[in-house]
């Protein structure tokens, strides 16, 4: 698989497009919080994403989804991860310290996010992963470095971090269920994540915003937040955790491109953080990952095309090339070929 096979790959696209509109509803976000309270905030661009995904869902008359009872644990650790604990401990950090430490902080969720996947749930990586990972991470680094990081205390930066842990802890749960409809998957993270964090902010004294701030937090949460993890669960079905996360990274750098075209300076240290992140991206893309490998049996049911992977009967003829979703079983299968640590491709090495 050369670079440009690989760069219109699904997963590819999926995550990279993620990373976009997250990044860019972050200076959208900002130009809110001069009337809106950051917790508030959160809870409406989560809920945001939540009723936005849901009348998509209705108006599209997608399937009910039913999660295999195997994987209610994943999602229900991933909702708790990273809708609740995730946003308390990051607002709690920030009641705490400047916003520049914290900015430099944030971006330790995608390297928590990579050591779990890799060391924790046993996702497969190798050194040119590991170095292309290692030069997004630094090239974010270079992004927010504000001149002058303070921290003001131990405490505040443990709790921003434990955020960074929590949402790392989201993403590796939640690639557990990727298989399952990733509209579904966001709609309902979206749902709990801002009705908690709205009670909780509420509970601290908000106040509702006026209307055209909360039609645009509304808007903003469906697209940056909404859509975008649709795309990062299609992401890390086809790539995995890791290397998910990693083009995942790169948002900070497409959101401060947005806030140059809004009208901020062009500066040296985005320079400098695009070239590391390029370097970054082109590891990942020039990976080359292939040997021979064994699929045990497995049963499970997802939207899928018949391919080397999906070789069975059906009751009804399905025309090929022709996306579907029904229960069907995996058989025991030897071969090589370039592959990803998708949800197909969890053996060990």
């Amino acid at each position: 698989m050369n670079i440009k096979n690989k760069v219109v790959q699904p997963g590819v696209i999926a995550a990279l497009g993620a990373a976009l509109l997250f990044g860019a509803g972050t200076p959208f976000a900002k130009l809110l919080l001069s009337s809106v309270s950051p917790w508030l905030l959160a809870g409406l661009l989560y809920l945001g994403s939540g009723i936005g995904l849901t009348l998509y869902r209705r108006l599209k008359r997608s399937a009910a989804v039913k999660l295999p009872r195997s994987e209610i644990l994943w999602f229900s650790g991933a909702i708790v991860a990273g809708g609740i604990v995730g946003p308390v401990l990051l607002m709690l950090g920030l009641s705490g310290m400047p916003a520049s430490g914290a900015s430099l902080l944030l971006n330790a969720e995608s390297v928590f996010t990579a050591l779990l996947a890799w060391f924790a749930f046993k996702e497969n990586f190798d050194r040119r992963i590991a170095w292309g990972m290692g030069a997004i991470v630094a090239g974010a680094l270079v992004l927010s470095w504000p001149g002058e990081a303070r921290f003001a205390g131990l405490w505040p930066a443990l709790a921003v971090l434990g955020a960074c842990f929590a949402w790392g802890i989201d993403n590796n749960l939640t690639q557990k269920v990727s298989l399952t409809d990733a509209s579904w998957i966001a709609s309902i993270k979206g749902l709990v994540a801002g009705t908690v964090n709205l009670v909780l902010a509420f509970a601290l004294g908000a106040a509702w915003p006026p209307l055209p701030d909360l039609a645009g937090a509304m808007i903003i949460g469906f697209l940056a937040y909404g859509v975008s993890l649709v795309l990062f669960v299609v992401g890390l079905r086809h790539l995995g955790t890791a290397r998910t996360g990693a083009y995942f990274s790169v948002a900070p750098f497409f959101g401060a491109v947005l806030a140059i075209a809004m009208g901020e300076t062009l500066t040296v240290p985005l320079l400098i953080a695009a070239a590391l992140m390029l370097l970054g991206v082109w590891l990942h893309l020039s990976e080359r990952h292939q040997h021979e490998h064994m699929h045990e049996v497995l049963e499970h049911a997802h939207e899928h095309t018949h391919d080397a992977h999906h070789q069975h009967a059906h009751d009804v003829p399905v025309a090929p090339g022709t996306r579907h979703s029904h229960a069907h079983r995996h058989e025991k299968l030897t071969h090589s070929h370039l592959h990803f640590p998708d949800a197909h491709h969890r053996h060990p090495h």
